[in-house]
């Protein structure tokens, strides 16, 4: 249950407590009055209690304008106190712990974030010390699972020598980074006095409803930058999202340069300098963990290849024409599942990315298999005859086996272990294949269709865990301009983020809500870059985050102030998340239609 203290309607009501100076850089104070911060001219007898609007928010705003809503107990009381920005320490793990350096890192992190709060030209002095203490339970566990405890409990206090003391309780170092990311949301600056603040005599108690809640990244289509990579990243951790899907490769490039295949990436990039190397990819890994945030790597096949193959051999369809007949898009292409050596590429590729990203789970890809692209190529025509096998839909999904099954192997192999494997909804997912295709006990089915679609009651009802990608909701890509067609692109239209909020697995699977992992904003790169990703992907990814971490029980409309805090928190983190109303509205939340109706008709 949520409680917020030290709020009431009226902040006429609240004798709040600045422990700051009262000489006063704005003319404006905010007071809040039914649950909106308002905009007031200060006078002589406001100069001591006078609120910036920052602090404004933490008081008057739900929760203490936490984003996500924490999911138990929140109390903030009416004191604020100011910091000193050169007098801050993370205390944490033991020096010979395995997460001596994550918590290092995600120290470091944290201080930086409250540097980024100081604006340019301002440089506020004084203030108390603040001593962060992480108290982990467990220092053994240094990468996320699907049943890791990410719970933590939040604490701020002063101590008897003066000092503002953060306590931090975790069973692990994930659910610690997320107290302290939480904790970083109640450290404001306050521009009327230039100080940095933070709010005290806090209590949160908080844990996430769903353990995978990812982000969807394609950098195949179009290049995606390492910075830009990071960037993304860094959002994540903000949003306490926990799962990057680096959907690596497709048929338009191969940018991940394998180790053991090097002459993939050396042909299938798009330019030498357009690629990952191998301490990218790491660089990556170790960024995201500090940020509580997984790499999962996809290596989509049998269909979604082209580039880099084209002397393999390996492949057929690349590049057809009409590409309307053998894929989706150009460029097409497809494995040639019916030759013994792709097993050895394959074998080769899943070590290299096992090794590199060392993921409790994997993604195999497997949607969008054109058998079309398969009855046209000869070879592997006669091959399934040699079978029996004639060139029906159902022949074509025995081909499909054939290879799942081997590559499966290649995977349990290289993990050393058998461990889940994702598989996104296809024809493999239909009634009829479904479970002879794939069982239950080894795949976790992602479903990119539409949230109504039958397959997703068909696999709730057969026992299946699966991923929300519903792309009428989660495909952030969508609502721009045709590429192969005219007119707007094939699941248009744009997607807000009050849809994006409203897209609850409650509602899609009813009672049988715990088979739901998670789910996944997606975004794919056929018309974007490292130029647009931010604003395309931000700040609407943060509304699955809120409802992945919280299960809100409530609409958009409860969540929107918090949301437009979180949309400025990302801006000052580096993230260029797109606007979603005037700055005015921010100042004068009472006249926007912040839970409220807009009349259209008093627009000039």
């Amino acid at each position: 249950m949520n409680r917020l203290f030290g709020s009431a309607l009226t902040f006429l009501c609240l004798q709040l407590v600045l422990q700051t100076s009262n000489a006063l850089k704005s003319p404006w104070r905010y007071e809040c009055v039914q649950g909106h911060c308002q905009k007031r001219a200060n006078n002589n007898l406001t100069q001591n209690t006078a609120l910036s609007l920052s602090a404004c928010r933490i008081f008057c705003s739900d929760v203490g304008a936490i984003w996500p809503k924490p999911t138990g107990e929140v109390s903030v009381g009416n004191v604020l106190s100011t910091i000193n920005v050169h007098s801050i320490d993370v205390l944490g793990a033991q020096s010979e712990s395995t997460i001596s350096d994550l918590v290092a890192g995600a120290a470091k992190i944290f201080r930086g974030q409250i540097e980024k709060l100081i604006p340019r030209n301002s440089s506020p002095k004084g203030g108390k010390s603040l001593v962060v203490t992480l108290d982990i339970k467990d220092q053994t566990k240094n990468a996320l699972s699907l049943d890791l405890d990410e719970s933590y409990m939040l604490k701020i206090g002063e101590t008897t020598d003066g000092r503002v003391q953060a306590l931090i309780v975790a069973s692990t170092f994930f659910g610690a980074r997320h107290g302290l990311e939480t904790l970083n949301q109640l450290i404001i600056f306050d521009n009327l006095r230039e100080e940095l603040q933070i709010a005290r005599d806090v209590l949160v108690t908080d844990r996430p409803a769903y353990p995978y809640r990812g982000v969807l990244l394609d950098t195949s289509r179009n290049f995606i930058s390492v910075d830009a990579i990071k960037t993304t990243i860094n959002a994540m951790g903000a949003s306490k999202l926990n799962t990057f899907h680096w959907h690596i490769t497709d048929s338009h490039s191969f940018p991940y340069v394998s180790k053991s295949r090097p002459e993939l990436s050396n042909y299938g990039a798009y330019s030498p300098d357009k690629v990952y190397t191998h301490e990218d990819i790491l660089e990556i890994i170790k960024y995201a963990k500090q940020r509580g945030v997984r790499v999962l790597p996809e290596f989509d096949a049998p269909a979604h290849v082209g580039e880099g193959w084209q002397n393999t051999g390996l492949v057929t369809c690349f590049n057809w024409q009409p590409w309307q007949k053998y894929c989706v898009e150009p460029p097409c292409g497809q494995f040639d599942v019916t030759k013994p050596e792709l097993y050895d590429a394959l074998e080769d590729i899943y070590n290299d990315m096992f090794d590199q990203f060392q993921p409790d789970i994997f993604h195999m890809g497997g949607d969008e298999v054109n058998f079309n692209c398969w009855n046209s190529t000869q070879s592997i025509v006669d091959w399934m005859g040699k079978k029996g096998w004639g060139r029906t839909e159902a022949d074509f999904i025995k081909l499909w086996d054939y290879f799942q099954n081997q590559a499966l192997e290649k995977v349990y192999k290289k993990a050393g272990k058998k461990i889940p494997v994702i598989m996104w909804t296809s024809h493999l997912t239909h009634k009829e294949y479904l479970i002879n295709s794939l069982p239950k006990d080894k795949y976790i089915v992602q479903i990119w269709t539409l949230g109504t679609d039958e397959q997703v009651k068909n696999l709730i009802q057969n026992g299946y865990q699966v991923i929300l990608s519903n792309y009428d909701a989660l495909y952030l890509d969508c609502g721009f301009a045709g590429w192969v067609t005219d007119g707007n692109n094939w699941c248009s239209p744009y997607i807000g983020w009050q849809k994006v909020y409203e897209n609850k697995p409650k509602k899609i699977t009813g009672d049988k809500r715990k088979q739901v992992l998670g789910a996944e904003a997606t975004f794919w790169t056929e018309q974007a870059d490292s130029t647009s990703l931010d604003s395309r992907l931000w700040p609407r990814a943060s509304a699955m985050a809120e409802v992945l971490w919280s299960e809100p029980e409530t609409s958009w409309r409860a969540a929107e102030s918090r949301f437009l805090i979180h949309r400025e928190r990302l801006v000052k983190l580096g993230v260029n998340a797109d606007a979603l109303e005037p700055e005015w509205c921010l100042q004068y939340e009472e006249n926007c239609p912040i839970g409220g109706k807009f009349n259209v008709d008093n627009r000039v």
